[in-house]
């Protein structure tokens, strides 16, 4: 597959990674609005609830109409969303509307772009181009942390810059995309998707114990992402306007470096073994994090962002290389399970709020000893579809 058709598959990648500026809203919401933890995690819960609700639906929708016009359609719901602050940004209510309507457009997203990849990728080469995509995808997620911070540092500006800077990537990436025609690989054998064909793939042990893999890592990555901030701020009296978005932009940075690196390591790796390596780097990081000394704590977030950068895309890869005849109802489950974005967080917020936000990492580091099992169990034993 020619390159052109690929440039439009990664631009919307790109634009996957501003639905992740929740993390970074999260600690900016809580300061401007004066949120418990729970409440401020909230946003965070109406960022990835949308990813529970419509992905099983537009897998459906996209096995019958195709993934090139749901991306496109998750391209518009997310324009909306971002739109609407452009208007005036009033009320809490508002800016929880706001990442609603982001939220389902990056849910869109991910169901057609991890499949469409496929199609744009040379033979072989699919968790190589899905890890790429994410190194992408992570360059518009550290946006919502640098962002922010360069705007008020040098040009006196607020967070909500972000908002028509976000629109006008989105349009480009829409209108680009719309004329771009790209093959979409079918199955010829493959009957078409329902609501019972997608859930009935969770009675195969191998598929929910994926899908659970995604749900839980998805909850972890976005607990560290919204918690850091309020981490450094709480424990070593960090700004958090300023030098805590820097802290959740070092996380960003260090999931970055390591979606580059994986894009080369797994030209000479098998996926599975690379998992199972990705897992124990997260967990490191984790516990060093944890530490009451600053610079550990920085080296653990550094280590937990390297490990956390390949996971998705390993446990998405090769669970729909397993089954790529089932791959948009696959995509459906696996982008469900993003919904642990909106369970986990707040989960690891009232655990906060009722001890110390030390204790709450706690759970995002209970989530990623289950990906651990889950990539000893990949690295060991070989599934048949």
């Amino acid at each position: 597959m020619s390159k052109n058709k690929s440039f439009p598959i990664f631009l919307a990648f790109l634009c996957m990674g501003f639905g992740d500026a929740v993390g970074p809203f999260v600690g900016l919401a809580k300061e401007q609005f004066s949120l418990s933890n729970f409440e401020a995690q909230i946003i965070a819960f109406m960022g990835f609830i949308m990813f529970g609700i419509l992905s099983v639906p537009m897998g459906i929708f996209q096995d019958r109409k195709g993934k090139k016009t749901v991306l496109m359609l998750g391209l518009v719901l997310a324009l909306v969303g971002l739109v609407i602050p452009l208007f005036g940004l009033s009320s809490y209510s508002l800016f929880l509307l706001t990442i609603l309507l982001l939220g389902a457009g990056a849910a869109i997203l991910q169901v057609a772009g991890n499949p469409i990849m496929r199609d744009v990728s040379p033979e072989g080469k699919y968790a190589r181009n899905l890890t790429l995509g994410q190194f992408i995808k992570a360059i518009g997620s550290l946006s919502g942390s640098l962002i922010p911070f360069a705007a008020a540092k040098w040009f006196g500006l607020d967070w909500k810059i972000l908002f028509p800077i976000y629109s006008a990537a989105l349009l480009l990436t829409l209108v680009i995309i719309g004329f771009t025609r790209i093959y979409e690989k079918r199955e010829g054998d493959a009957a078409p998707a329902s609501f019972a064909s997608s859930l009935s793939l969770l009675r195969n042990p191998f598929i929910a114990m994926m899908v659970l893999g995604i749900f839980l890592y998805v909850g972890a990555e976005v607990s560290i992402s919204s918690g850091t901030p309020i981490l450094l701020s709480n424990k070593f009296n960090i700004d958090l306007q300023t030098y805590g978005l820097l802290g959740n932009a070092f996380f960003f940075i260090s999931i970055l470096i390591g979606r580059f690196l994986g894009s080369v390591i797994l030209n000479y790796l098998q996926p599975k073994r690379f998992l199972l390596i990705t897992a124990l780097l997260s967990i490191t990081g984790l516990v060093l994090m944890l530490s009451p000394v600053q610079n550990l704590v920085f080296l653990g977030i550094f280590f937990t962002g390297l490990g956390f950068g390949n996971i998705f895309p390993l446990i998405f890869s090769i669970t729909v290389d397993a089954m790529p005849e089932r791959s948009n109802e696959i995509s459906g489950l696996m982008v469900t399970a993003i919904v642990g974005g909106a369970i986990i967080p707040p989960l690891m917020g009232f655990v906060a709020d009722m001890s110390s936000v030390t204790v709450g990492l706690l759970v995002p580091l209970a989530a990623m000893l289950y990906i651990l099992y889950t990539a000893f169990f990949v690295s060991r034993k070989i599934h048949s579809a």
